[in-house]
């Protein structure tokens, strides 16, 4: 093993880099550059001046129906942050380029939104929130008070090939806690990560997490003879084993400058089966076996035992991750990860902290975790719901119309009003459809006797009540709605 390896690799991530770095200048001043594709799809005759309406490539539209669901999942999260004590943050989608530049390889350099600003300046649309919340801690300096529970629903982006479960943009629910040494801080964001799939149907027959060290491997290669350095990028590799096969994953393992034999030290520790296995391997005073034993019994202390599962295969793809490490899986094995995170204590050091300060956080997209409800029928229905849609009997009507409205909206009822001049038969057909517990309608002779009259449109007491009142429901006083 030379330093030359080493060398090798740096420079060809230089040189892709520069590449990259070369292509979007020539596209700035337009040399050499090719004509923009606008679309792929050829238009009908007749409709050339009709604009695409499919969303780019890998992208989502969320009309009303899709953003209820979204919703509700978001909700999930909400509420979950909030039980769990968490502060919510936010920050702009575009970031600065260097702050996903790391020199061990990851996927995600190769899959950014990046371009050359107006003004010269090379920014990406965000792959993943924690280094933007590693940006967010340095700047609060000393102001910040530790621990820190943050959380976030970013929408992040990766140009890279689009499967099940995996888009070009996704929303990402992150929760991280920052200052805190102790294992408890991984039981807490991984019960939290288990709460919301409880909140959301599943059971621990469905659903898991696997929970491994990274410090296992790293102690396992370093007495291999492998230097420090190259750790990172061994778990880059590895982490592609549910990807590529395991021929190409040994080939890239062999590029990186490990002999088989070293190759065969890292298989086999990625099949170990239990922290008993770990610790006649490693020793029971290991740090290593010492969190994981810890972090078992808390968790069971919690009541989620039968939720989680030791996996030394589980190294997650990203190089920061300094101890446990964790993914959220389906136990049918039909889908990709559902969420995934761990420790990352030197982060913010690789940023300019003058110190480390320990993180432990999570990511927990929504394009899995809808795809497994929908595959296990655990979605509510998303159909529009109103309480009331207030009917004019006629324009001359509206003003007394509109005081109802302000009267029912200022009671915290969800209400709409018919806003154009509609026939009542038709005015009372739109608010079935729009799934109204009550129409209401003003006309001339109940509104001068200080009432309105209500039609119960769901099921219930009330819509019972409307064969025998007629197909304007019944007289109510407008103090009593």
């Amino acid at each position: 093993m030379s330093s030359s390896s080493v060398d090798k690799t740096a420079v060809e991530n230089e040189i892709a880099q520069l590449k990259a770095l070369i292509a979007e200048k020539e596209a700035l001043i337009g040399a050499g550059a090719a004509a923009p594709m606008l679309s792929k799809k050829s238009k009908k005759k007749g409709q050339e001046n009709l604009i695409e309406t499919e969303p780019v490539q890998g992208c989502r539209d969320f009309p009303p129906e899709d953003m209820r669901r979204r919703n509700y999942l978001f909700s999930t999260f909400h509420s979950v942050a909030k039980q769990f004590g968490f502060e919510e943050y936010d920050a702009p989608v575009l970031e600065s380029e260097e702050l996903y530049i790391r020199k061990a390889g990851e996927e995600i350099t190769e899959q950014m939104f990046n371009f050359v600003t107006k003004g010269g300046h090379r920014v990406t649309l965000r792959p993943e929130m924690t280094p933007t919340l590693a940006r967010l801690l340095l700047a609060k300096g000393r102001a910040l008070m530790l621990p820190a529970k943050w959380y976030a629903i970013p929408q992040c982006w990766r140009y890279e090939a689009i499967t099940r479960g995996r888009r070009r943009e996704h929303y990402q629910w992150n929760m991280d806690i920052v200052g805190v040494k102790s294992v408890s801080a991984e039981v807490d964001v991984v019960c939290a990560a288990l709460t919301a799939m409880s909140k959301l149907g599943l059971t621990s027959k469905d659903v898991g997490i696997k929970i491994n060290s990274r410090r296992i491997l790293q102690t396992v290669i370093e007495k291999a003879g492998v230097p420090a350095e190259k750790f990172a990028p061994v778990c880059v590799i590895v982490d592609k084993l549910d990807k590529l096969s395991k021929e190409e994953v040994d080939a890239q393992l062999n590029a990186l400058g490990l002999d088989n034999s070293v190759v065969n030290v890292i298989t086999e520790a990625l099949s170990i089966k239990s922290v008993d296995e770990i610790a006649a391997r490693i020793g029971e005073t290991h740090d290593a076996v010492q969190d994981l034993r810890k972090f078992f019994n808390e968790i069971a202390a919690y009541g989620f035992a039968d939720w989680v599962q030791f996996d030394a295969s589980v190294v997650r793809g990203l190089a920061y991750y300094t101890g446990i490490v964790f993914e959220g899986f389906d136990r049918a094995g039909k889908f990709r990860a559902i969420c995934g995170g761990g420790r990352y204590d030197n982060l913010l050091t690789t940023y300019g902290s003058s110190q480390p300060i320990p993180c432990v956080g999570f990511g927990f997209g929504d394009c899995v975790i809808v795809e497994l409800l929908e595959d296990k029928k655990l979605l509510p229905s998303f159909a529009q719901a109103l309480d009331d849609v207030v009917i004019p009997f006629d324009e001359s009507m509206r003003t007394a119309a509109l005081q109802v409205l302000r009267r029912l909206r200022d009671a915290g009822r969800q209400c709409d009003i018919i806003l154009d001049k509609k026939k009542v038969g038709q005015a009372f057909s739109y608010a079935d459809r729009v799934q109204a517990n009550r129409a209401i309608l003003i006309a001339p002779d109940e509104w001068a006797r200080g009432e309105v009259q209500v039609k119960y449109l769901r099921e219930g007491k009330g819509k019972e009540n409307n064969e025998a009142t007629g197909e304007r429901g019944v007289s109510i006083k407008i103090e009593e709605l």
